[in-house]
């Protein structure tokens, strides 16, 4: 999981005034006939879907799955009609006033929003209507709508210090960071099995990127020994491209690229934080 920007002013005019009218009817109605309207209008919501795209470089905000064979939904990060707390409690109706609010839409790939088994474990896995929260939060509740004050479970994307509770380890699997302490280990535990971030397809899927990661810093590794072997005439040490490798590995912790928390994690591991590029250094590496 990576920080993911929202970015409202890509997202047409038009979509944005078909979601408030149908918000500003959504509030008129009486309770027993909201779930009804909020399923026909499934359409609003799902029309944010190639906007939500762009700003993940179309990638699953909670993966970062790129996969080009997979459908992706645009699930609700609180879900509207009911929310799962527990394997004995939901909720009924859920966030049923966020059904139409473009701020709760988060772009998401099948195996992380719909139930799946994780084959290496056998367990089932998949966001669903899951929404769970910490012991003693707050409940939003439409007649009191505090939903900024809960405590959720599941990890944000949009909310960076969510997203840096997660690492990957050398297994490639997704695991709670050096700062998640306390119920923050259990958060990233919940959400690793709820958003299904460690089946076996994609821990294998980052895998790859890791070894690819290594791979090319052993390239770069020999490359800067044999530039600064004693033999080595500095005319011919230039021309060994050292900064194109160095570039090449940058490139694959840019947000657009598949796993890239994956690939930082590697370098990080590999003892070269410092080649990682800063946010500034992007355009260049885009360019290159």
């Amino acid at each position: 999981m990576i920080y993911v920007q929202r970015k409202a002013e890509i997202i047409p005019e038009k979509v944005l005034k078909v979601a408030a009218r149908a918000q500003a009817e959504l509030e008129g109605l009486p309770p027993n006939q909201r779930r009804t309207f909020i399923k026909k209008k499934s359409h609003i919501w799902r029309a944010f879907g190639r906007y939500l795209s762009k700003m993940s470089y179309g990638k699953c905000w909670y993966s970062e799955s790129p996969d080009p064979q997979s459908f992706f939904d645009v699930d609700h990060y609180r879900p509207n009609l009911e929310a799962k707390r527990s394997e004995t409690e939901t909720d009924k109706p859920g966030y049923e006033w966020l059904a139409f609010a473009w701020e709760n839409l988060r772009y998401a790939a099948n195996c992380s929003n719909r139930i799946s088994e994780n084959l290496d474990t056998g367990a089932v896995e998949g966001k669903g209507s899951w929404f769970p929260l910490l012991d003693g939060s707050v409940k939003a509740r439409w007649e009191d709508r505090c939903e900024v004050n809960e405590n959720p479970i599941l990890l944000d994307p949009v909310h960076q210090p969510d997203v840096d509770l997660t690492d990957v380890g050398a297994d490639g699997r997704v695991v709670p960071s050096k700062i998640a302490v306390g119920s923050s280990k259990l958060r990233v535990q919940r959400s690793c099995e709820l958003y299904g971030l460690n089946l076996p397809r994609i821990k294998g899927a980052r895998l790859r990127v890791m070894r690819e990661v290594q791979a090319m810093l052993d390239v770069l590794v020999k490359s800067i020994e044999a530039a600064n072997g004693p033999a080595m005439p500095d005319q011919a040490a230039d021309r060994i491209p050292v900064n194109q490798q160095r570039d090449i590995i940058r490139a694959k912790t840019l947000p657009e690229s598949p796993y890239s928390k994956a690939a930082r994690a590697e370098i990080f591991r590999a003892g070269w934080a410092d080649i990682l590029p800063k946010p500034e250094e992007y355009a260049d590496l885009r360019a290159a």
